[in-house]
């Protein structure tokens, strides 16, 4: 029995792999560490305009994993660094023309992780990564054909394909946020107008309200500091104006997903989100609208759920998901 005891105390201490995730986001860039549970062991935050050189983010990332992370998580083994950011570009390793991080022009991101950690890195724009980790940690697991749908400030969207990312040939494809909804419709940073997400995401729901309201003649206070949680509560409230604006908002996320759904044929579209969080409000009119326009042999036949990732902690699983996805 002593002896086994000796056996023991000298076994090699088994290191848990894990995946250091990055979220590089225009106001924050949050950090953690992630196992292959989707357990969130450690993480922490910066202010993204903090650093005029994505170097620097890189060095700072650097010094924390050191002096904080290595110290606080016991004995484990880094197996990649997952990183989502706007205009990700998995292809390349690189965050290209984001109009909202202080880096501007191409910036290859995932080479930078590589050299100073000497570990791979792997990059996609948030929302793909998302989409990877309602396939790996969420609601979509044993999916291989879904889409997923971020409602926030803009629309951003991930689209699965037999277990696969939709990548399309450069690495951008997927953007169901900037395809046309209404034609001479709002103008859209993209440069065009009339895109999706001018009208289904956060500011979408805000500009319908003050023009609804601006129609009307009614007194509707100050519209210009208003915010979509300000167009829920309204609406919540018996507001007639604020449930025509939702109501207007699913009645074209319905309409642009039955759309979406001729070209991949899901098995399940997710809706994650700010603006999916006001539930039947938002729901109710996509579901009617989308199962009205679908094409007949898909109806009944896609569910549109909301997701299953938890929020405070969706885009570190999301972007954790980046390799361990690769990995399987």
């Amino acid at each position: 029995m002593e002896g086994e005891k000796n056996i023991e105390a000298h076994r090699p201490l088994m290191k848990t792999p894990l995946v250091l995730a990055v979220d590089a986001g225009g106001t924050n860039t949050v950090f953690g560490l992630v196992d292959h549970m989707g357990s969130v062991l450690i993480k922490t935050n910066v202010a993204t305009l903090d650093f005029d050189r994505p170097d620097a983010l890189v060095q700072y990332v650097y010094r924390k994993f050191l002096e904080e992370f290595s110290e606080s998580v016991p004995a484990f083994t880094l197996e990649g660094i997952g990183i989502g950011a706007p205009n990700g570009n998995f292809f390349r390793g690189t965050i290209e023309h984001a109009p909202n991080l202080p880096w501007k022009g191409i910036v290859p991101l995932a080479s930078m992780f590589t050299e100073t950690f000497g570990v791979r890195s792997l990059i996609t724009n948030d929302a793909n990564a998302a989409a990877l980790g309602e396939m790996q940690f969420g609601a979509a697991k044993g999916m291989k054909d879904f889409i997923f749908i971020t409602l926030g400030t803009g629309l951003g969207s991930g689209i699965i394909v037999d277990g696969k990312l939709v990548y399309g040939h450069d690495g951008f494809a997927g953007e169901l946020g900037h395809t046309i909804i209404i034609q001479h419709g709002r103008p859209c940073g993209c440069g065009r107008r009339g895109c999706l997400e001018q009208y289904c995401s956060a500011n979408g729901l805000v500009k319908t309200y003050r023009e609804i309201m601006m129609g009307s003649g009614l007194p509707a206070g100050n519209l210009g500091e208003m915010q979509a949680k300000t167009v829920f509560d309204l609406a919540m409230g018996g507001d007639e104006a604020a449930f025509y604006a939702f109501n207007y908002t699913g009645e074209l996320l319905g309409y642009a997903l039955a759309n979406a759904v001729a070209f991949t044929s899901p098995e399940a579209i997710f809706l994650f989100g700010g603006l999916a969080d006001a539930g039947e409000l938002l729901f109710n009119p996509t579901i009617l609208s989308f199962e009205k326009n679908l094409l007949g042999v898909y109806r009944n036949t896609v569910s549109i759920l909301p997701s299953a990732l938890p929020e405070n902690d969706a885009a570190l699983l999301g972007a954790a998901s980046i390799i361990w996805t690769a990995k399987n």
